[in-house]
């Protein structure tokens, strides 16, 4: 049996690997494509066919080499706090119960769905578009298939560190509590779909991992009703192929990529190193450099965990040693970090885009001023703090500071890559994904320029994105089949009637969405919270007469807390990380509530002045 989890694991490894190298190409065709295309007017179809058969195999052929990592994402509220041996348990169950009904669900039902492709000779309905569709459909097998095997390979694995009599035990249970639902709501006539809620929340808090925790609770609601389960299970594989040909996705891998190129080939660490200490002559200086650094990686990179992490390292063992106060010093570095999810081009703002149907480069138009506001409103708080308390901030001495030249030398190659990408998206001249393209290309040339391009790092960003990239995706589909079902029996005329008529007003409404968001990212990430909670606000948006672009900035907004909310917020977990034994987690803690109270304000002058996000 080992043998065979070793075959499996080199088998994810290899399309592992091979859509990391695909993920490398997709940025060169897609930054082709848009250069023929605007120089030359050589536009191609089967040219941009070809860009979202990449994409696609970018994260489908990712996912279960994303297992085989640990990558995909669970909430650890309770889990962190198991002993090994529960944790194996929670983790042979989950591929039990989860991951491999599911994959095979989809190979079931996505048999046929390629099957129809393959006899009809189905091609592309553009003229000059590609031919044999059914190839890229079976990808979405291929994709199944895979993530199947690893989970047996993770069970092998995990079998010799669990109880066969605690497993039974513990999946006899969950099988009863699915059980008890059902009764639930037969004899107690409670809605399938708060039930749906129910159960995804125990199994979340459990440690069982967020896409597969959606899919399979979608699984179990359908199967209720055999009838509904027979066309929602067949509908299932279009939904994921409609997945893989959203266009305006394809930009996450991207920009992903542009950012992982950006901190592994250290220009952003030579930007903190020389921007930071800029600001070091005043009192609170060095930490309203680390804000204005923060903004800078946030327009470059967006990446809240390479952001936090870099800033802690370089940063934070200077600002202890002259005597900055651990809490603000702590706060400041956390809060910086997480600019990337507002400022653009944010991951957040792209998928907001695509679940609120309005245009990625509005949203990135609109987040502008709202960024900027953060900053201002951080650096104002930092330069009132250190008034107040001057030896809690104090200023650098002269040996420690850096010329304005040099400073400028090393912003100047990443201010040029942020114009280039989101001036191209203002101007209207490129779309976000080919913007993203751009960006990877110009990345690559400036790591060259330093020396700093290779092999290694080549392959290192082009596998942790195609990793971070299947995280997202697979929760995507697990959520599409989660909203899919509880549309189906009655969740979103639930949630539109509610609002509607129980509520009844606009503004009781966005109090309640924020309040939620903002409650629910205590616990979840941003992309669970993105995928299944947003899209039952989208109806109640509509009917109200609400602009989707103005509450996806709010929504963007309440989104940036989450990753600073204790005591789960990832951005407290990426600084402690590296902080080691220079702060505490209180210090952490006591830290970042200034900055979330910050943050809330900035929400609310937004709300009050809608018009603010019009100005670009």
């Amino acid at each position: 049996m080992n043998r065979l989890s070793f075959y499996i694991d080199r088998l994810s490894s290899f399309f592992g690997q091979t859509s990391g190298a695909v993920a490398l190409l997709l940025a060169l065709l897609v930054f082709y494509d848009a250069l023929m295309r605007y120089l030359f007017h050589a536009g191609s179809i089967a040219l941009q066919e070809l860009e979202w058969y990449f994409f696609d195999l970018t994260f489908l052929l990712s996912a279960a080499y994303a297992l085989k990592h640990d990558k995909h994402v669970r909430v650890d509220i309770f889990y962190e706090k198991f002993s090994p041996s529960t944790k194996a348990l929670i983790n042979f169950l989950d591929n039990l119960l989860l991951v491999l009904p599911f994959s095979l669900l989809i190979v079931w039902y996505g048999g046929d769905f390629v099957w129809q492709s393959f006899i009809q000779n189905e091609a592309s309905s553009d003229p000059g578009g590609l031919p044999y569709r059914w190839i890229i459909k079976a990808m979405i097998l291929l994709f199944a298939l895979l993530l199947g095997l690893q989970a047996l390979s993770e069970m092998i694995k995990l079998s010799s560190k669990i109880s066969l009599k605690r497993v039974v035990i513990v999946a006899a249970v969950i099988l009863g509590l699915v059980a008890l639902l059902a009764w639930s709501e037969a004899y107690f006539f409670v809605h399938p779909a708060i039930l749906m809620f129910g159960l995804s929340l125990i199994l979340l808090m459990l440690g069982f991992r967020v896409a597969f925790v959606f899919g399979v609770v979608a699984v179990v609601f359908a199967l209720i009703d055999y009838d509904l389960s027979i066309n929602l299970f067949n509908l299932f594989p279009m939904r994921i192929y409609g997945i893989m040909q959203n266009f305006t996705l394809m930009a996450v891998p991207l920009f992903i990529l542009m950012g992982l190129i950006l901190e592994k080939s250290d220009m952003a660490r030579d930007l903190l190193e020389n921007l930071g200490a800029l600001f070091g002559e005043i009192r609170g200086g060095l930490a309203v450099g680390v804000v204005v650094v923060g903004a800078v990686l946030a327009a470059a990179t967006g990446i809240v965990g390479a952001s936090v992490v870099m800033m802690s390292i370089i940063t934070l063992p200077v600002m202890i040693r002259y005597g900055y106060d651990k809490a603000l010093a702590s706060g400041t570095i956390a809060v910086s970090g997480t600019l990337g999810q507002i400022i653009p081009p944010s991951i957040v703002l792209i998928v907001l885009g695509d679940v609120l149907s309005v245009s990625v480069g509005d949203l990135f138009r609109s987040a502008v001023v709202p960024g900027l506001l953060l900053v201002a409103f951080y650096i104002a708080y930092i330069l009132i703090f250190a008034f107040f308390k001057p030896e809690a901030a104090p200023p650098l001495q002269r040996n420690e500071k850096i010329s304005i030249a040099k400073s400028l030398q090393s912003l100047l190659p990443s201010l040029l890559l942020i114009i280039a990408v989101l001036g191209s998206i203002f101007a209207g001249i490129a779309t976000p994904t080919e913007s993203a393209a751009m960006g990877v290309v110009g990345a690559l040339l400036l790591a060259f320029a330093k020396k700093r391009l290779d092999f290694s790092m080549l392959k290192y960003v082009s596998l942790e994105t195609v990793k971070l990239s299947a995280m997202i995706f697979t929760i995507l589909i697990g959520a599409t089949a989660f909203s899919l079902v509880f549309n189906e029996i009655g969740g979103e005329e639930l949630v539109h009637n509610f609002f509607a008529h129980q509520i009844g007003s606009p503004t009781l409404f966005i109090a309640i969405a924020m309040l939620s968001i903002f409650l629910l990212g205590f616990f979840i990430d941003f992309v669970e919270i993105c995928f299944v909670v947003i899209p039952l606000f989208v109806p109640v948006i509509k009917s109200f007469g609400i602009d989707p672009i103005w509450f996806g900035i709010l929504v963007a907004l309440n989104l940036q807390a989450s990753f600073l909310t204790p005591p789960f917020g990832f951005a407290l977990f990426y600084l402690k990380g590296s902080a080691a034994k220079l702060v505490s987690t209180a210090d952490i803690y006591k830290g970042v509530v200034p900055f979330i109270a910050l943050q809330v304000a900035v929400l609310i002058v937004i709300y009050f002045f809608p018009e603010l996000i019009k100005v670009f």
